[in-house]
């Protein structure tokens, strides 16, 4: 144990002594800002192009944020720090030949870090009256880390300014008509963004562009093998999935709700039981399997089975199918399925659960949307959904919300348990013509529970109809 504890000290200080050579090594490149590309006469023209951005769009944004004050104009203050940290990212690489994996991950550490002190304001002030301005921040700033994209930087700009939109609408919303303050706010914020895509277009297509002198200094003591990152990943959503087995079971229907999703609760080791598909039984990959069904039996004809064949199945059974097509994910037939996991998704993508019986499905990362079709007793777990989560025809579904979802919708379902997280908290739950609705909500470490209305009153109020939610029968 002793000889463990003194390893890890020599590492320490190992790291310690990296970081400091670092920041001398930047220090010295960026004293002279009149060396571009090893050659006295100005920065290089995509450092220039850059700086024309920060005072225009940024300075834009920062001014608008002055005006509205407080928790904003904090924000803005930190953004304005991120864009600094890239600049001077994008002089050094003006001035050196593209570094090793190890050295370009040195490079981008001050940007990380000040990413992730812009998303760690947004937490820290969850009950901020500006929450959907920082929200809308915190969700969009990883882009600055298409400096660590390649060959398509542009494109993830483009999808971290989408991951905004939620919340840039919310803030239209409320202050629309009210307070044109903050619509400019928002028009500035996401011209930031338009511009950084044309920038990146014009000098960065594949990505960053570096200098072609020879890399002379190159980062002293950096270790030789390490792997570069993007920008750190948001902080991590709610607590785990174990949360289901606070409530205990009142009837048949929740016992199998229960066991249901007793499943995921087993972490990492969820995916042990799942069984390799070879491309023999992948339906996308086999045609065959496609073509092959029950034998369908004539209507005017009788049939006497032969001694050694077998009855035909009275109903033509389906293959369970999980597949991507396109950019939609096909998830179809599974019945009994305990512990269905897609792990490798896309901003761009669906996810379409059709038929599904007595199964527990984990979507990972963000999509765009998710659809549950007539499904019975189906487990949905997912992290992030930037449109909406829509379930039709179904019967006794349970959804939880790892991380955010703007809407959920909810069609001719009787029984759905919706869980909501900390970040879901101000979803909108639309229902029409269905039963034994619940949504779940944190609550001190725990979930309460509240019914939706099935019973609505309507009368005359001498002028329109009005609509309002009947009082519950004790």
């Amino acid at each position: 144990m002793a000889e463990v504890d003194g390893l890890m000290h020599r590492l320490e200080k190992a790291v310690i002594r990296l970081e400091s050579v670092l920041s001398n090594s930047y220090s010295s490149s960026f004293q002279d800002k009149s060396i571009a590309n090893g050659i006295n006469g100005g920065v290089a023209p995509f450092v220039e192009a850059f700086d024309s951005l920060m005072t225009g769009a940024l300075v834009d944004y920062i001014k608008n944020s002055k005006i509205i004050g407080g928790d904003v104009e904090t924000h803005a203050g930190l953004v304005e720090n991120a864009f600094k940290a890239e600049r001077t990212f994008l002089l050094f690489a003006s001035q050196h030949q593209k570094p090793s994996q190890t050295e370009e991950a040195f490079a981008l550490k001050p940007i990380s870090e000040q990413i992730l002190a812009i998303q760690s304001f947004r937490e820290r002030n969850r009950g901020s009256n500006f929450f959907n301005h920082l929200s809308a921040i915190s969700e969009s700033i990883p882009a600055l880390g298409w400096i660590a994209m390649s060959p398509k930087p542009g494109p993830y700009v483009k999808e971290m300014t989408d991951a905004a939109t939620f919340y840039t609408n919310r803030v239209l919303k409320d202050y629309k008509s009210t307070d044109a303050r903050h619509v400019d706010w928002v028009k500035s914020y996401l011209n930031i963004w338009t511009e950084l895509q044309a920038y990146i277009k014009e000098y960065h297509t594949t990505g960053v562009s570096w200098g072609n002198a020879i890399f002379s200094n190159p980062l002293p003591g950096a270790p030789s093998s390490q792997l570069c990152c993007p920008p750190p990943p948001p902080p991590p959503g709610p607590p785990p999935m174990s949360e289901f087995e606070v409530s205990k079971a009142k009837d048949d229907v929740s016992q199998d709700r229960s066991a249901l999703f007793a499943q995921l609760n087993q972490g990492e080791t969820i995916t042990k039981g799942l069984r390799h598909v070879s491309d023999e039984e992948k339906t996308h990959k086999n045609p065959k399997l496609r073509s092959q069904g029950g034998a369908v039996r004539s209507p005017t004809k009788s049939h006497t089975p032969s001694p050694t064949t077998p009855q035909s199945p009275p109903h033509q059974s389906n293959s369970p199918l999980l597949e991507l097509e396109g950019k939609k994910w096909r998830v179809e037939y599974q019945e009994g399925v305990a512990g269905l996991v897609i792990s490798e998704t896309e901003l761009k993508q669906v996810a379409y659960i059709f038929q599904c019986k007595k199964t527990t499905i984990q979507i990972k990362g963000k999509i765009n949307s998710i659809i549950i079709d007539n499904c019975t007793k189906l487990g949905l777990v997912f992290d992030d959904v930037v449109g909406i989560v829509e379930v039709i025809n179904s019967k006794n579904i349970e959804i939880q919300v790892i991380g955010k979802v703007p809407t959920i919708s909810v069609n001719k379902t009787d029984g759905c348990h919706i869980y909501l997280s900390e970040n879901s908290i101000d979803c909108e739950i639309v229902s029409a013509k269905s039963s034994e609705m619940n949504i779940l909500v944190p609550h001190d470490g725990d979930y309460k529970e509240f019914p939706v209305p099935e019973q609505f009153k309507t009368s005359w109020d001498g002028s329109k109809l009005v609509t309002e939610p009947a009082e519950m029968m004790g």
